[in-house]
C-alpha cells in the first residue's frame, strides 16, 4: 500500500514540477478579427443619392447566407472631429450590421456626402439641426429606393437605424414618411454643429420638430455617461420629440464603460440593446429572432463565482509565469477572454468575440481548454464538482486534519506546497491522496484514494477546507491514530 502511494506522489509531483507553460500573448484585435467567421457576402455599392442634388454614395450591403428575398435594414454611420470627412474610414466593422445579419437581414450601409468614399459635402445651416438631419435624411430615402429594387431584398419590410449623428439622420428620416420603412432605431442620436452658440437647446427644439412630422416607431438608447449629449439634452431631446406626437421608446441604461456614446461599439454592451431590439421589432411584426447566429458573437458562461477576477494565484495550471500573464490580462479593456488550459493559456481583447478567439489560440498550444475568465467574471468550473468551504479549520493547520499519521500529515504538507488546482482526500483508516494539475484533480485524488481505502472523501480543494464542519467533534477523538496508508 505504501509503496503505490509512494508512486502516486511521484506521479503528481513530477507532473507538478515538469509542466511547461506556453502562454499566447495575443495582441489586441485587429481589424480582421472585428468580424465574425461566417460570410458576409460583402459588396461595395456607388448609388446615387437625393436626385435634386445629384451624388454618388458609397454603400456596403451584407447580405445573409441562403435564400432571399430579406427584409432591409439601413444602418448610418456618426461623425468624428478627429479627421476630415474624406478621410475616416468606410463604416462596415460594426455589431448592430452583425445583429441584422442574425436576424434574417440584409444591410445597407451608406456614407454620408464627402464621407470616405461618397462625393459632394454636406451642407451647413447653422443651429437648424432639423434641415441637417433632413438633407442627410433625403440621401438615406434615395439608398433605400435604391436598394428595393435589388434582387433578393424584401422592400415591404425596412428598419432605420443610426449611431451618434447616424441617429439624428435616422430620426430624420421618419419625417419623410418613406413607404414600407416600419422601425426606426437611434443609438446616442444627435449632432451638434460647431457653428451653433447654443447647440444643446438646438437639438432639443429639433427633436419636437421631428416628433411632430413622425408616424414611424422608434426606439433610443442614451447612457448617463455619454461625452456628446448629457442626460438632460436627451432627456429633453425626448420629451419634446413625444409631447409632439412622435412614437418613441427610451432605454436610458446608466453608465458604460468610459463614455456611452461608444456604447454599440462594444460587444459588452450586447446585453444592453440585443434584447430591447429584439422585443421592439417584435411588437412590430418584424423579424426578430437570431436564425442565423454565427453572425453573432458566443454567449458568455455565467459567473461561477470559482474566485474573486483580481486572484492571480486562484488561476488553475499555469503557476508564477501564469500568474504574471493572469495580471497584464487584467489591464486590458473590455471586452476580453482568458481560456485555459492543462500548459497553457490565451487571452484576447476587443473584436467581435474575444471567448471565441481565445479558446481557439489556446486549443492551437494546449488540452482541455475552457475559458477562465471573461471580462470581469471568472466563469471556470471544474469538471468535478467540489463541496462548499466550511469552518472546519485553516487551510494551513496540519494538525486539524483527521484520521492521519505523521506520514499523512506529512504528504498534506506537501499537498499545501502543490499549484492549484489540486485536492486532498482522506479516508477514516487513515488513507489519502492528493493531485495537483492534472485535467481534474477533484475526481483523481478522490479515484486514487479510493482504490485503496473505503469511504474516501475530500478534506481540502486549492485554498479551501471542505471538510463538514459538523464532524469536527466526532472525529476529533480519531485524529493521528491511524497506522498509515
Amino acid at each position: 500500500m505504501t509503496l503505490i502511494k509512494n508512486r502516486i506522489l511521484f506521479l503528481v509531483f513530477s507532473l507538478l514540477f515538469s509542466t511547461v507553460v506556453r502562454i499566447a500573448r495575443a495582441d489586441d484585435a485587429s481589424d480582421a478579427l472585428k468580424a465574425p467567421d461566417a460570410s458576409l457576402n460583402e459588396s461595395v455599392l456607388s448609388v446615387p443619392g437625393d436626385p435634386e442634388r445629384p451624388v454618388t454614395l458609397q454603400v456596403t450591403v451584407y447580405v445573409p447566407s441562403g435564400p432571399g428575398p430579406f427584409p432591409l435594414a439601413v444602418m448610418n454611420h456618426g461623425s468624428t472631429s478627429s479627421e476630415p470627412p474624406a478621410q475616416q474610414p468606410r463604416y462596415h466593422l460594426t455589431f448592430s450590421a452583425y445583429y441584422f445579419l442574425s436576424r434574417g437581414y440584409a444591410v445597407a450601409m451608406p456614407m454620408m456626402r464627402g464621407y470616405a468614399g461618397s462625393k459632394g459635402v454636406l451642407s451647413k445651416y447653422g443651429c437648424d439641426d432639423e434641415m441637417t438631419g433632413m438633407d442627410a435624411a433625403r440621401d438615406i430615402r434615395a439608398v433605400i429606393d435604391y436598394m428595393r429594387q435589388q434582387p433578393g431584398i424584401d422592400g415591404s419590410r425596412i428598419v432605420v437605424a443610426g449611431q451618434s449623428f447616424g441617429g439624428w439622420n435616422t430620426l430624420a428620416l421618419g419625417a419623410l414618411h418613406v413607404p414600407d420603412v416600419k422601425a426606426l432605431i437611434s443609438f446616442a442620436g444627435g449632432m451638434k454643429e460647431s457653428d451653433c452658440d447654443s447647440p444643446d437647446l438646438s437639438l432639443i427644439d429639433a427633436a419636437g420638430h421631428l416628433g411632430a412630422r413622425t408616424a414611424i416607431p422608434s426606439i433610443w438608447f442614451f447612457g448617463d455617461n455619454d461625452s456628446i449629449f448629457p442626460p438632460a439634452t436627451w432627456h429633453g431631446m425626448y420629451e419634446h420629440y413625444t409631447a409632439a406626437g412622435g412614437q418613441a421608446e427610451l432605454v436610458a441604461y446608466g453608465r458604460f464603460g468610459n463614455d456611452s456614446h461608444n456604447m454599440l461599439g462594444s460587444g459588452e454592451a450586447l446585453p444592453i440593446w440585443v434584447p430591447k431590439v429584439d422585443a421592439f421589432l417584435g411588437r412590430i411584426g418584424l423579424p426578430n429572432r437570431p436564425i442565423h447566429p454565427e453572425y453573432m458573437p458566443s454567449v458568455a458562461p455565467p459567473p461561477s463565482h470559482y474566485a474573486n477576477i483580481e486572484d492571480a494565484t486562484a488561476v488553475p495550471y499555469l503557476g508564477d509565469q501564469g500568474a504574471v500573464y493572469y495580471q497584464q490580462f487584467l489591464k486590458k479593456p473590455l471586452p476580453r477572454a482568458l481560456a485555459i488550459g492543462l500548459n497553457g493559456a490565451s487571452s484576447y481583447s476587443g473584436g467581435f468575440d474575444p471567448r471565441a478567439r481565445a479558446l481557439k489560440a489556446c486549443e492551437q498550444r494546449t488540452r482541455n481548454c475552457q475559458l477562465y475568465a471573461v471580462d470581469n467574471d471568472v466563469v471556470w468550473v471544474r469538471p468535478t464538482p467540489e463541496p462548499p468551504p466550511t469552518h472546519f479549520a485553516g487551510i494551513d493547520d496540519q494538525g486539524a486534519v483527521p484520521y492521519l499519521n505523521a506520514q499523512g500529515r506529512d504528504g498534506y504538507a506537501k499537498f499545501l506546497a502543490m499549484r492549484r488546482p489540486r485536492a486532498f482526500a482522506i479516508a477514516a483508516d487513515g488513507g489519502w491522496d492528493a493531485a495537483s494539475l492534472g485535467a481534474d484533480p477533484v475526481a483523481y485524488a478522490l479515484n486514487a484514494c479510493s482504490r485503496v481505502h473505503r469511504n474516501c472523501r475530500l478534506y481540502a480543494v486549492d485554498g479551501d477546507i471542505v471538510w463538514p464542519e459538523t464532524e469536527h467533534a466526532t472525529q476529533g477523538a480519531s485524529r493521528g491514530n491511524a497506522t498509515g496508508k
